[in-house]
């Protein structure tokens, strides 16, 4: 049940996470006690709830389980060297745990368009562990139209959609790699979309889930 998944400390939710059966990836798990949730929130008391909590704005963290969720579906194609986008990565949060996982001879792209949420979550990400994938351009995150993803370091193995579309963005689409996969709020569906060998998609429905709009 992932509503209970609270913890005292980083270490102890990731732990109920665990536990619960939402998150397998042990690399995830591992990047997530890494990535300290309470740099990335704005209540520190609340850092450790399994609930989204307001980042201000109009705009939240989504709830730990949510993360978990989709770092789990994401995890094969976050393999050290390879490219990830997050479209309205928000608090900085899921950007720094990217990082992390796909290293420094990856790429992790962030995008937001909310300008002051991206000067917060790069001051968030200069506090832990991937401060240094920052500084060496591994990880970078920029003001922008999320709909129209990133061009300019495309094509991405993973792309996270962290807010719900009305419809799959046809951009997000053409930046994906044959091979890879999205992971996206659509209305109130949470989609995986893989694109195929031959540049065909695969779409199926996981779960009911409730984000905030992507706009």
């Amino acid at each position: 049940m992932s509503w209970t998944c609270h913890g005292k400390t980083n270490k102890d939710m990731v732990a109920k996470l665990h536990e619960y059966g939402i998150i397998h990836s042990k690399v995830a798990a591992d990047a997530m006690i890494q990535i300290d949730r309470a740099d990335y929130v704005l209540d520190r008391r609340s850092a450790y709830i399994d609930s989204p909590q307001p980042i201000g704005y109009n705009a939240t963290i989504s709830a730990p389980h949510m993360h978990a969720y989709c770092l789990d579906y994401l995890s094969e194609h976050l393999k050290p060297g390879n490219r990830v986008l997050d479209v309205g990565s928000g608090s900085g949060y899921l950007a720094a745990v990217f990082a992390l996982m796909v290293g420094e001879t990856g790429r992790t792209v962030g995008v937001e368009h909310i300008s002051q949420l991206v000067d917060r979550s790069i001051e968030s990400i200069k506090k832990g562990p991937a401060a240094h994938l920052l500084d060496k351009g591994a990880l970078s995150i920029h003001v922008g139209d999320g709909k129209k993803g990133f061009p300019d370091e495309a094509p991405y193995d993973a792309i996270h959609v962290g807010a719900a579309a009305s419809e799959i963005p046809e951009a997000l689409v053409n930046q994906l790699k044959p091979g890879g996969r999205i992971v996206i709020p659509v209305v109130d569906s949470l989609m995986i979309i893989d694109k195929l060998a031959d540049g065909t998609l695969k779409q199926k429905s996981v779960m009911d889930v409730r984000y905030v709009p992507l706009v």
